[in-house]
């Protein structure tokens, strides 16, 4: 259940396996407090650990494999540098995941990148990009819905039970039964899993992002970029011509996903125009749109992908998950069929100490 990334990524790989799937959606695909929404996300190979760079390498060609499904361009390859604190730990990462890179002085960062002020030495990933994110839920979908799965919008949860044999779903006055359930439900996901035996702590934040402008008024050339300061500031070619998506990463606070108000947070952006101003000469500081986004991350920001019982659950995935979408229903379609998936999965348990409730 949830029809935001995982939840249609899930729904395709179980269809495509020739099982009968199901998907209840609270409100609409992509809807405005869906961790999933909006037009565009980071693809990056770039992870401090390797394990993460071998699964968005693994990633990216499933992208490619729906993108040629669908006929959509999901996947711009734009580059992305990244600069500030622990490069060598990224370098090193990325060096034994066999992920490509270039390690640039800070003379040659701002020859290759002048449109961002990196202002010392830098790591230029070649392979990341942008990922067209209202494209590929909507590619996601109708992939799924091909293959068999039936996606039923406006269809909120209110529970689900667990009694051993079969999984109870209550969704408004219907009670449906399965062999098993696989629970995507964003940070609503902790609510779902209370009756299933499953106590599971996630942190719902409201972030800030903002939309800015060239100077010039003419689109800049301008990759992804990650400062990686406390907190992380990063941009993005918003999907828009001329426009940079620009947000601190993880700096919200904590919110309620039913009715924490979507208004702008003008200390959020009066902090990120103040690091815009430092990073991005060529760009506004003054933004000319701006959206609340929610995330549903962990303490320990791995994520949550387990099976308990007939249960299985796919959270904590928001702020950093996008970019392994199919991947992620392939280990969930895994998870829930028995099968044994190719990655391990053992930090992403749903009973280790930083989630268990």
């Amino acid at each position: 259940m949830g029809g935001g990334l995982l939840g249609l990524a899930t729904a395709r790989a179980l269809a495509r396996r020739g099982r009968e799937v199901l998907l209840l959606e609270r409100a609409t695909v992509g809807h405005e407090r869906s961790g999933s929404k909006g037009t565009s996300r980071v693809f990056r190979l770039g992870y401090d650990d390797p394990h993460y760079v071998s699964m968005a390498m693994t990633a990216k060609p499933m992208w490619r494999e729906l993108e040629s499904e669908s006929g959509r361009v999901l996947l711009s390859a734009t580059g992305q540098l990244s600069f500030g604190g622990g490069l060598g730990v990224l370098a090193d990462a990325m060096t034994a995941a066999g992920a490509p890179f270039e390690e640039l002085d800070a003379a040659e960062a701002a020859l290759r990148v002048p449109s961002i002020h990196a202002g010392g030495p830098a790591l230029f990933e070649t392979e990341s990009g942008v990922l067209a994110a209202d494209q590929c839920l909507d590619a996601l979908r109708h992939s799924a819905e091909s293959a068999g799965a039936r996606v039923m919008e406006n269809n909120a949860v209110t529970s689900v039970s667990d009694d051993g044999n079969r999984v109870r779903v209550h969704a408004g006055s219907e009670t449906l039964t399965a062999s098993a359930v696989v629970v995507c439900a964003g940070h609503w996901t902790s609510g779902l899993l209370e009756g299933t035996g499953v106590g599971l702590r996630l942190i719902p934040t409201l972030e800030q992002v903002a939309h800015l402008v060239p100077v010039t008024g003419n689109p800049v050339d301008t990759p992804v970029f990650i400062e990686r300061a406390s907190p992380w500031v990063y941009g993005l070619p918003a999907g828009v011509t001329g426009l940079l998506k620009v947000a601190l990463h993880g700096a919200g606070p904590v919110a309620h996903p039913d009715d924490s108000p979507l208004d702008p947070d003008p200390v959020l952006l009066s902090r990120l125009a103040e690091h815009t101003a430092r990073l991005l000469p060529h760009h506004h500081v003054e933004p000319v749109s701006t959206e609340r986004c929610f995330y549903d991350s962990t303490a320990d920001g791995d994520f949550v992908l387990e099976r308990v019982g007939r249960v299985v659950v796919g959270a904590g995935t928001t702020g950093h998950g996008f970019k392994f979408g199919p991947l992620l229903g392939e280990l969930l379609a895994d998870l829930a069929t028995g099968a044994s998936p190719p990655v391990d999965l053992s930090r992403f348990s749903a009973r280790r100490p930083a989630v268990a409730a």
